[in-house]
């Protein structure tokens, strides 16, 4: 039998604390173990590490810290704070010689922490309206803070910092954009600011494809940096930030107030990354005392792309996290293996170098779960059946990827085409997913493949039978295949099923004056203007119903009242400035011609009416 040893590190001198262990404390550890971090001690001066020397070569050498979950060989990540077999020798040899402090010009500055902002003072700071009310004791809490931006205008945004008024009782937060409001109206349901929930799901907008972008992530003591400006994130005008945040008891009620610090970039972003999530949690039914439960998930790729960031998610039941690439050559690269999961651990890792991977590359992800009594994580004692779920005591299995895809020949943004592989995959584990239908739809619509989209569009209604999203995006998908009576028979089911969806309302409204049912216009934008007076385009369809009936008195009022509430909109400056030279009122004319050109300096129309105005003007 053949004896291997490992040889032990040897150390030509005395360790000292200011010469050889600061300069590793200060790199790995403080950031956590500092006075109010996460940590539940400080270790920023020598009589701070020289009280816990024991603990920190115990918890050192077992490697359990710093934590630095992913394995080395498999994946090169940007901030890897684990340490050397020769640094977890200094602490030990350290305590053998009596923890030696060191000369004074040794010790390196120690970093500072305040209260003030990570990347410096943000350009927007929204907060919550009032603190929430954490239990002294409990199982883990997942609540959602809504904070509306109150943003006026498109910005593009290149860092954020959510800042936490107890850090203590936090574990992890996340921050989910909600363009729609979708969420507003939960705020608040039980009686306490936001509202329960580990995963959180907004209404898209169905006619802007943004797909999320950045992992808008946040652990205690995570060291932040700012995005290049030409990888910005586009927050639209009042946007909520939907502040989603894992909170923990710890033994009396504790308060928290969070605050969301944000960073505008100077000009919109030229390249445009997108998140894709590999999943299968319709897999997940994990019987007790199963010891090596298996989830998989793949995805093809349809497009070239560069992997920037990836984000390995499950609960407590996790034991082995794996994701690697599989070139169209065969060739296999690692994208994480981590082989010993914990949820309190979980975070987003940035690659030092992107990884490109071309068209055709098949990424995989594998998830391996012990739902036995000898998984010192497993919550349940004795194990019980597991499925998918947002609770805790549930199961998810996740790999998000960052990608950045590469332009291609065809000059269509190449994110359609991933999210669109994305939906498809998706539909083959679950056929009868609403979502997936009806975001394939969606995407379907907007790469102009309408009489598909209509057919999927159905399908997620067989799904959902009375879902008024999908009966009214399938009514504009009808419209824009020239189906009108089709389309206006199908705005009116929408209505049927809420007589307040206002967006299927607006849409019945402008289809029938196209088709020149004026009258049945008419109706439905005056029912739309009573339940929302203050919508530009509704005035000013009511504006066109009475020009075309020659009822200029009235069109006028109505374009007036378009004007003062959207001033920035040409064409309404264009057909309020028809309808005042129609009235006689040249000079008001001009100048609601020069305002539309002002806007938009290609509106042929204006420059046109402008000319003629102006040539009358003379004439006088």
């Amino acid at each position: 039998m053949t004896l291997f040893c490992c040889a032990p590190v040897l150390f030509a001198g005395s360790v000292t604390f200011n010469r050889d262990l600061a300069p590793v404390v200060y790199s790995r550890c403080v950031a956590c173990h500092h006075q109010g971090g996460s940590g539940p001690f400080p270790l920023i001066s020598y009589e701070d590490v020289a009280k816990h020397a024991a603990q920190i070569v115990t918890v050192t050498s077992s490697r359990y810290m710093p934590p630095w979950p992913p394995e080395h060989g498999y994946g090169k990540f940007v901030g890897d704070r684990s340490l050397t077999a020769e640094q977890i020798a200094l602490f030990a040899h350290w305590v053998e010689q009596g923890k030696p402090r060191g000369e004074s010009a040794d010790l390196p500055r120690a970093p500072r922490f305040t209260s003030e902002w990570q990347m410096g003072p943000p350009d927007l700071i929204l907060r919550m309206a009032e603190p929430f009310h954490v239990p002294a004791d409990g199982g883990d809490i997942f609540r959602n803070f809504v904070l509306p931006s109150g943003v006026n205008q498109v910005r593009y945004v290149r860092g954020f910092e959510l800042r936490m008024s107890n850090p203590r009782v936090v574990h992890h937060g996340n921050v989910v954009l909600d363009r729609t409001h979708s969420l507003r109206k939960r705020d608040g349901q039980d009686g306490q600011p936001g509202f329960a929930g580990m995963d959180v799901i907004t209404e898209a907008a169905a006619d802007n494809f943004e797909p999320d972008s950045h992992f808008l992530f946040w652990k205690p003591a995570t060291v932040l940096r700012l995005e290049p400006d030409d990888m910005s994130w586009r927050l639209d005008p009042d946007t909520d930030l939907i502040v989603n945040l894992h909170l923990r008891p710890m033994g009396k009620e504790e308060q928290l107030q969070a605050e969301v610090g944000i960073y505008f970039a100077d000009h919109p972003p030229t390249r445009h990354p997108m998140l894709v999530q590999l999943e299968h949690d319709g897999a997940l039914r994990i019987r007790p005392g199963t010891k090596d439960f298996v989830v998989t998930d793949e995805l093809t790729l349809p497009e070239d792309v560069q992997v920037l960031a990836i984000y390995p998610h499950a609960h407590y039941l996790g034991k082995q996290v794996e994701a690697w690439a599989t070139l169209p050559n065969g060739e296999l690269r690692w994208l994480i293996r981590i082989n010993d999961w914990d949820i309190n651990w979980q975070a987003t890792y940035d690659y030092g170098t992107p990884i490109d991977l071309p068209k055709g590359t098949k990424l995989n992800m594998r998830i391996r779960y012990d739902n036995t009594a000898e998984n010192p994580r497993n919550p349940n004692r004795p194990p019980k059946l597991v499925v998918a779920g947002n609770r805790s005591e549930d199961e998810m299995g996740h790999v998000w990827l960052q990608l950045l895809p590469k332009q291609n020949a065809s000059g269509e943004d190449p994110r359609m085409a991933i999210q669109e592989a994305v939906m498809r995959r998706r539909l083959e584990k679950y056929p009868a997913d609403f979502l997936a239908h009806y975001n394939l739809a969606a995407l379907l619509q907007m790469r102009g493949k309408y009489d598909e989209a209509a057919t999927v569009y159905r399908a997620a209604l067989k799904a959902e039978p009375r879902n008024v999203t999908a009966h009214n995006s399938l009514a504009t998908v009808l419209l824009l295949q020239d189906k009108i009576a089709a389309s206006i028979a199908e705005f009116r089911a929408t209505l049927q099923l809420d007589p307040h969806y206002l967006n299927a309302r607006y849409n019945l409204a402008h289809t029938l004056a196209t088709s020149g049912d004026l009258a049945g216009a008419r109706e439905e934008y005056t029912l739309f203007l009573n339940e929302k007076p203050d919508d530009a385009d509704a005035q000013a369809g009511l504006g066109t119903i009475d020009f075309k009936q020659s009822n200029y008195v009235d069109a006028l009022v109505h374009f007036r009242e378009a004007a003062r509430l959207d001033p920035q909109n040409a064409d309404i400056q264009t057909n309020l400035g028809t309808l005042q030279a129609i009235k006689g009122d040249l000079p008001a004319a001009k100048n609601a011609f020069e305002n539309a050109l002002r806007l938009n300096p290609a509106n042929q129309a204006a420059r046109a009416n402008l000319d003629r105005v102006n040539a009358q003007l003379r004439g006088r």
